[in-house]
């Protein structure tokens, strides 16, 4: 697939970013930029939605609807230097493992959590149920625009979620927290278990979502098996039970992909990143600032990035304005091409002095 019907030069894209998730020059940083559309890149009609959807974006509700909301998604933009037009219509939580696994998810306006599924250690289970209600939303609607989406869009690996997180999400945050004190085993035998139905459904989905040549999507295309990984729940824990917990499943499933990035999350993230940075296998760091924070084009952070670059992990950063660019362009000079840059021009011509100006 050489072209893609919402991003004609795709294959030329495909090609930078292939070099440029390998250690190669592109001469400039990697930018997911995109400009708004006018008018649709073609037209499909609307399915309203589903009755009680109450603007819940994770509906499970209707398959119909949230494969139409994903065909429609990308008509209303153009994609520029290593932007993708791509859509994740099985993505139904941000936790799907824990809904594949047992969990039920409460749909509100904007979002969804999962409701613990485990009233005590004794009851923990982690099986793969081939009937399970997610699964079968999540395969169907991955399906449907696989066949009708072919040749205009991407799509991206659902947000499965691993290790600390999934079982905070089937156990109990607070729970979790004394578990980790009380019953230190359990957690390590629980979170084996995870771990080893993780790549069960990554597997099963990466054969339906991986493109001709064996990339994926995750945030980000790169040229192979893609992941994100993260542990949210980091932020409630010290380095050294992170590193005792966490550190080992994030450095088997690194291993495990071909590509990967850490969602670093908050500033209570922040006592971990020399864990982080120490995974051999870890490729990239998605830095969030967090809610009443600077944002995560903002020199605060900038001491970090360093640090990051330095030992030789890439950034992926989202930057506001032209100004921000160029601010990251002249603190970081050829370092700089270690980013990737979601960025938004207004106009196509704006868009492309965007890129021209952030050549190294």
């Amino acid at each position: 697939m050489s072209s893609l019907l919402y991003r004609p030069d795709w294959e030329a894209a495909r090609q930078r970013l292939t070099t440029w998730w390998n250690g190669g020059d592109i001469g400039r940083p990697a930018m997911q930029l995109w400009v708004p559309r006018a008018q649709p890149l073609e037209n499909i009609p609307v399915v309203p939605e589903p009755v009680g959807m109450n603007g819940c974006h994770y509906t499970t509700k209707s398959v119909a609807y949230r494969v139409n909301a994903a065909l429609r998604a990308c008509l209303y933009a153009d994609y520029f230097a290593e932007a993708v037009p791509s859509v994740s219509p099985g993505d139904l939580a941000p936790n799907c493992l824990a809904l594949y696994l047992g969990c039920q998810g409460v749909e509100m306006p904007g979002t969804v959590w999962c409701k613990p599924c485990m009233s005590s250690p004794e009851t923990a289970r982690f099986e793969h149920d081939p009937e399970n209600f997610y699964w079968k939303f999540s395969l169907a609607a991955f399906r449907e625009v696989a066949a009708k989406g072919k040749g205009k869009l991407l799509q991206q690996f659902p947000d499965l979620i691993e290790g600390l997180d999934t079982l905070a999400a089937m156990r109990g945050t607070q729970e979790l927290l004394v578990d980790l004190s009380e019953r230190p085993e359990w957690v390590q035998s629980c979170l084996r278990q995870i771990t080893d139905r993780y790549f069960h459904y990554y597997d099963t989905l990466y054969d339906l979502l991986r493109d001709e040549v064996g990339g994926s999507v995750f945030w980000a295309w790169a040229p192979g098996r893609m992941a994100k990984f993260q542990c949210d729940f980091s932020a409630m824990i010290s380095p050294a039970m992170f590193g005792e917990f966490m550190v080992p499943v994030l450095r088997e499933m690194t291993r495990r992909v071909s590509y990967c990035m850490y969602h670093w999350d908050g500033p209570g993230a922040i006592p971990h990143h020399d864990h982080l940075l120490a995974l051999p296998d870890l490729d990239m760091i998605q830095w969030t600032a967090g809610a009443g924070a600077e944002p995560e084009w903002h020199r605060r952070w900038w001491p970090m990035y360093h640090k990051t670059l330095d030992a030789g992990k890439k950034l992926l950063v989202g930057v506001d304005t032209f100004e921000h660019l160029l601010a990251l362009k002249r603190e970081f000079g050829v370092q700089a091409k270690g980013f990737l840059l979601n960025c938004r021009a207004e106009t196509p011509a704006q868009a492309r002095e965007y890129i021209k100006a952030m050549e190294c």
